[in-house]
């Protein structure tokens, strides 16, 4: 879909100063390992230095009295269990990995504790859990000491893992040869700087063709991105895959994500998991690595899954794009198209060498689902810039859609960027009048991709306004009765992820839109998620092949009574660039169940205690409720009677602490045993020199970015969960850098961090006036002596890189 992507938010070109961050990921990784050796080894063996040394790199401890066929000293323990059940086969795993593992079992609580290795010096210990023994044990561990007495109070719930690798360790390098470019490339930068891709790729190939003295860094970054803003992604992997295997070490994370991207582009799943494994384990430690083996599970599944559409290109597809059809009266479409209806050859758009974007009409024949006798929408509504995606309310009396935001001409940002604005227009007498922008637009970001709910008082729709949580997202406002909007929502983590989420459609039983962040088969997605009276939007799902490929797949529009429809997609084997194809829904048997169980224990995150009276809602993989019990006075539940090879949701709630929720699959006739471990909301609120605080795990932002990554979102997420256990609380925000770059960038960007976090919370509900302040201090405010005076590690620059959440008010 090489025109359409790349209009409605593929690429905003971002234009900021780049910093040096040290020498490369490795460096600062042996730093810290080498910082954390140091340190352990410097403190003397005693209670008191052991928590001290504990808690600085962090890791949890605590200690048991003596306890059955276990000696006294230390382990490093790597899982809780409530059954003995594989216990042996984990232990053999670990032990063909080098470690000396084994477990036990502690008779006060019936837990089972599975260790990595047992050491009698605590030196030893903490050195192996600081450098994760060797690279060779990525996941959480914790400390448990073991000793004749009576339990010793070392207990320290507050302390939490170090992330691998924050996008501030990171530097964007890029490596210029010493050779001054040549016009050839000079010419080609031009074009691309104008998001000219299509003219700027025929540059770039042509300057690489010239042999491998020419595989710059600058130029085969460039060649490859101008490929996939167009989603050309053959040719985007040709040039990343040269870029990876000459200048691995200088990839920013960026890259690394538009590689793999590009290897599930052409149907290569298995490298490419492979590097999103890579590109997750550095982005955010180990939450992120689990949730990368549950979206292979996931996208197994869907490679596996059987196909439960019909689908047929139609007759009015051109060379150029067609895209966005979108039900209109009781027999018609509108949709976009590229096709270039003049006599003489038109004004073509730089960034795919395609004509600009118009709204055409056509007759739908009911039979065959085919479009027929197109015309062109009305010229108030044509211009000649773009016009795409349109949505109409429930009478057809009123219209919204996309344009680009131009006046007597393109209007531009500071940053040159031309954004898009969507306009409504309605319609008097048979006649669509001059179209009016919506109130929420703005100059500085883009709108676009409007979508009505079947009663028209709400409107759907895509930005990447502050509040975002990645690249682009969907939000909502509500239509009032005077024709005003109220304030845009942000539509949640759940549904919007750190990359980009298009095209949306809803009806009376679910929402659609396209993705490239949630687990897919290559390029865009489309994806489905049911929504509750009460609950509000339930589970995402994917809607599998052949709606699904391996390229862009959007604008997916459905009638739930009759099961027909229409997408979009740049798929091969079509009549140009994107085409529209209809759809109906197959009839697939449907396979027998067998009776299965899910049951498992309740546990306290870091103590290991049960955890009775905990409730326990089974959920479906709609998120619609099944089931629910409370666990027994030893923490356990259990829930009977299920479906066989069935993915459910446990969602586990207690008082005070923080809900947990994670999926399980049953087994044929087996009960399958799933612990849950809680962590307490008040855990949230600490006191640091006389200050009271919110806690959370680190805000990480993008490398030079300030939009909310979905890491960020879920943490925030428990944030205001705090805040809505306490209504009076006011909280007042402050973000700061170390003292690396320019102080006054530091500031600029710490600012626009702190103030895009505010514009999250508020989004999630949280009253503006709870929130006193949100600022940017930059490098003014360290922690430490790390002012480029002194050498300091990458772990003590760490420290200062933080969001502070002050507590004002309770």
């Amino acid at each position: 879909m090489r025109s359409v992507l790349n209009l409605f938010f593929l690429v905003f070109v971002l234009f900021a100063q780049a910093q040096n961050f040290g020498d490369n990921i490795e460096a600062d990784l042996s730093q810290e390992k080498e910082y954390g050796t140091r340190m352990v080894s410097d403190f003397e063996e005693d209670k008191k230095e052991f928590q001290k040394a504990a808690e600085a790199i962090p890791v949890p401890y605590r200690a048991f009295n003596k306890v059955e066929n276990t000696e006294n000293g230390y382990y490093v323990i790597s899982g809780t269990f409530s059954k003995s059940k594989n216990l042996k086969s984990q232990v053999r795993k670990l032990n063909k990995k080098g470690f000396n593992a084994g477990y036990f079992q502690n008779p006060e609580n019936q837990l089972y504790y599975v260790y990595l290795n047992h050491y009698d010096s605590w030196r030893d210990a903490l050195d192996d859990c600081s450098s994760k023994f060797g690279g060779r044990y990525e996941d959480q561990v914790w400390v448990l000491k073991i000793l004749d007495g009576e339990t010793e109070s070392l207990l320290n719930t507050e302390t939490v893992p170090v992330e691998d690798v924050t996008y501030d360790m990171l530097k964007e390098t890029t490596t210029v040869n010493t050779e001054s470019k040549t016009k050839l490339v000079k010419r080609a930068d031009e074009y691309f700087d104008k998001m000219w891709y299509a003219e700027a790729a025929k540059l770039y190939e042509q300057a690489l063709s010239k042999g491998e003295k020419s595989y710059s860094y600058d130029v085969l970054k460039k060649a490859g991105d101008a490929h996939y803003f167009n989603t050309d992604m053959e040719n985007a992997y040709k040039w990343y895959n040269i870029l990876y295997t000459k200048y691995e070490s200088d990839m920013g994370l960026d890259y690394l994500f538009k590689y793999a991207h590009s290897l599930k582009g052409i149907g290569n799943y298995k490298r490419s998991k492979r590097l999103l494994k890579l590109y997750n384990r550095k982005l955010a430690g180990e939450e992120v690595e689990q949730q990368t083996k549950h979206n292979e599970i996931v996208l197994d599944g869907l490679l596996r899954m059987e196909e439960k559409f019909g689908i047929n290109n139609l007759s009015i597809n051109s060379k150029y794009s067609e895209f966005s059809p979108m039900y209109y009266g009781g027999d018609q479409m509108v949709y976009a198209s590229a096709k270039d209806s003049s006599i003489f050859n038109t004004r073509r758009y730089k960034w795919n060498n395609q004509p600009y974007l118009d709204l055409f009409v056509a007759k739908v024949n009911d039979e065959t689902q085919d479009f027929k006798n197109a015309l062109k929408f009305s010229k108030k509504i044509n211009t000649k810039y773009h016009e795409a995606s349109v949505a109409f309310s429930p009478d057809n009396e009123t219209m919204y859609f996309t344009r680009n935001n131009y006046g007597k001409k393109l209007k531009r940002d500071k940053n040159g960027i031309n954004h898009l604005k969507i306009y409504r227009s309605r319609k008097v007498n048979g006649e669509w009048l001059e179209a009016e922008e919506v109130s929420f637009n703005s100059d500085e970001y883009s709108t676009g991709h409007p979508a009505l709910s079947p009663d028209g008082k709400q409107l759907y729709f895509v930005s990447d306004m502050p509040g975002s949580i990645g690249e682009t997202d969907i939000f909502v406002v509500d239509v009032l009765e005077d024709g005003s909007f109220s304030s845009p929502r942000n539509l949640g983590p759940e549904i919007n992820t750190e990359h980009k989420e298009m095209f949306p459609f809803i009806n009376d039983k679910k929402l659609y839109f396209s993705s490239d962040g949630h687990v897919g088969l290559g390029g865009l997605d489309v994806f489905e998620v049911a929504f509750d009276d009460e609950v509000g939007f339930l589970e995402v799902r994917n809607v599998g092949k052949p709606v699904n490929s391996k390229k862009d797949d959007f604008s997916f529009i459905v009638d739930e009574e009759t099961q027909k429809g229409y997408f979009a997609s740049n798929r091969s084997g079509g009549k140009g660039d994107d085409d529209i194809y209809s759809f109906k829904t197959l009839q697939i048997e449907e396979i027998p169940t067998s009776i299965n169980a899910i049951s498992g224990i309740v546990t306290e995150l870091i103590t290991g205690d049960l955890m009775p009276n905990a409730l326990v809602e089974l959920l479906d993989e709609n998120n619609i409720k099944l089931k629910e019990m409370e666990t027994d006075e030893n923490g356990n539940f259990i829930f009977e009677d299920l479906d066989a090879d069935t993915r459910y949701v446990l969602r586990t709630t207690k008082g005070s602490y923080f809900d947990d929720t994670r999926e399980a699959a049953t087994k044929e006739n087996e009960i399958v045993n799933v612990d849950v471990s809680m962590r307490k909301l008040n855990d949230m609120i600490a006191v640091e020199d006389g200050i009271k605080k919110l806690k959370t795990e680190m805000i990480h932002f993008n490398f030079d970015k300030s939009f909310i990554r979905k890491d960020a979102a879920l943490e925030l997420d428990k944030l205001v969960a705090v805040m809505n256990d306490s209504p009076n609380m006011v909280i007042k925000i402050e973000s700061h850098t170390d003292s690396r770059g320019d102080a006054v960038y530091n500031k600029y960007l710490s600012d626009k961090r702190a103030k895009s976090t505010r514009d999250y919370i508020i989004a999630q509900g949280i009253d503006p006036k709870r929130i006193e302040s949100a600022i940017g201090y930059g490098e003014e405010r360290l922690i430490n002596e790390c002012d480029g005076s002194v050498r300091c590690t990458e772990e003590e620059h760490y420290l200062n890189r933080r969001s502070e959440f002050i507590i004002v008010n309770m």
